[in-house]
């Protein structure tokens, strides 16, 4: 079955039509789970090379996403920024994403003319941007970013899963499922685990 090429909100098309050259799209993975860092990434598309399965990593398969990732780090400018567990207890993972994403843009080869940013609004940022609920679904480069930190986290959270064998962090990322409690029932928290995620957890484990 061949696959159908996704309509992308023209966005980008207006501003480079109104002179803008540089247009990163932003956004984050790793907000949910209960261990392991938020990775923000920053994506300058050119629109000539668009891989044709992009879209929000959260649509892919696990396959199809890393496909299309080798598609964007070849073919277009990216940075990539993580913010650690220790990070997001101490400033909340909001302020931990922006943090991770003012790390990314710092990790692209020159700065961008305009941002456009998958939720969030950047304080930091002294330039033009643009905030866009569910970008990831509708914004090209927004998407490409989502495709970069989902798997760039995940690779993360598959080689410190040698570090702790015990976590399973390679099955499950980090993200709350029934297998990852379990193990935390049985082992504890890890270095690498969120401890302001597991209040909650705890007291309901207590009660």
């Amino acid at each position: 079955m061949k696959h159908k090429i996704k309509e992308w909100l023209p966005r980008e098309e207006e501003l480079l039509a109104r002179g803008y050259t540089v247009l990163a799209g932003l956004d984050e993975a790793g907000c949910g789970p209960l261990a392991g860092p938020v990775v923000a990434a920053a994506v300058v598309l050119k629109e000539a090379k668009l891989p044709p399965k992009l879209d929000d990593s959260k649509k892919l398969t696990a396959k199809s996403r890393e496909a299309v990732y080798e598609q964007i780090i070849n073919q277009c400018d990216y940075g990539v920024g993580f913010a650690s567990h220790v990070e997001i207890d101490a400033l909340n993972i909001r302020q931990a994403s922006r943090l991770a994403m003012e790390r990314a843009l710092g990790n692209l080869p020159y700065p961008p003319e305009y941002l456009l940013i998958d939720g969030i609004s950047l304080p930091f940022w002294q330039g033009k941007q643009e905030s866009f609920i569910r970008g990831d679904s509708l914004i090209a480069s927004i998407a490409a970013a989502s495709v970069v930190a989902k798997v760039t986290r995940d690779r993360y959270m598959v080689e410190i899963a040698n570090t702790y064998p015990e976590y399973l962090f390679a099955q499950h990322k980090g993200y709350p499922t029934p297998l990852h409690y379990q193990l935390l029932l049985q082992f504890g928290p890890s270095p690498i685990h969120r401890r302001s995620f597991l209040k909650s957890y705890y007291k309901m484990i207590e009660a």
